[in-house]
């Protein structure tokens, strides 16, 4: 379980690539922190820190994640949003993020307001079901609320702290972000039916 609060900017040192997946080595200021078998939360995506070795650890991505999310796109020098698991003393200051994602989006634009940046995503019509004005959204692993929603797109307000601690920051349109829409929405619309 993680927050959305993105703890450190990794960077992705090298991608061995197999058949069978992907194997992504990533360094970050957090592998002090990291043991073997830790989730780590990657742009959003838990997964399973393989080897920690050199202020760097290893994470296996298997085909079904490289499918559903955007790790597939991530480079050899891409910087990447890193979350490590919430612990059951820490305060929760996002919102509850499994780092299952659920699909992908694409930034359709980002516009300065202020000294905020509202950023525009292209959403699939199965996923903006779940996605509510001023409601909780997890973006490539951030927890953000939405600022707007109609029916084929969403919007979020960074703030400069979220600009500068994210890769939200650097967001251009047509870049590929991964989401996790609330999972209290999916429980609902279950419960609905």
């Amino acid at each position: 379980m993680f927050t959305g609060l993105v703890q450190d900017l990794g960077s992705v040192a090298e991608i061995e690539t197999g058949d069978e997946g992907v194997r992504l080595i990533v360094r970050t200021t957090l592998a002090d922190e990291i043991s073997l078998g830790d989730s780590v939360a990657v742009n959003g995506v838990c997964l399973t820190a393989t080897s920690i070795a050199d202020g760097a650890f290893s994470a296996d991505v298997m085909n079904e994640s490289l499918r559903r999310t955007s790790l597939g796109s991530v480079g050899q020098g891409s910087t990447v949003n890193l979350e490590l698991p919430l612990r059951a003393a820490d305060r929760l200051g996002g919102h509850f993020v499994q780092g299952h994602v659920d699909g992908v989006a694409t930034v359709r634009e980002a516009v300065d307001d202020g000294f905020a940046r509202v950023v525009t995503f292209d959403a699939p019509a199965d996923l903006l079901r779940y996605i509510v004005e001023k409601g909780s959204i997890a973006v490539d692993g951030v927890s953000l609320t939405v600022s707007a929603v109609d029916e084929s797109s969403f919007s979020v307000s960074l703030i400069p702290e979220t600009l500068e601690r994210t890769t939200l920051g650097a967001a251009e349109p047509g870049r590929p972000v991964n989401l996790e829409v609330d999972v209290l929405a999916k429980y609902v619309e279950k419960l609905a039916r």
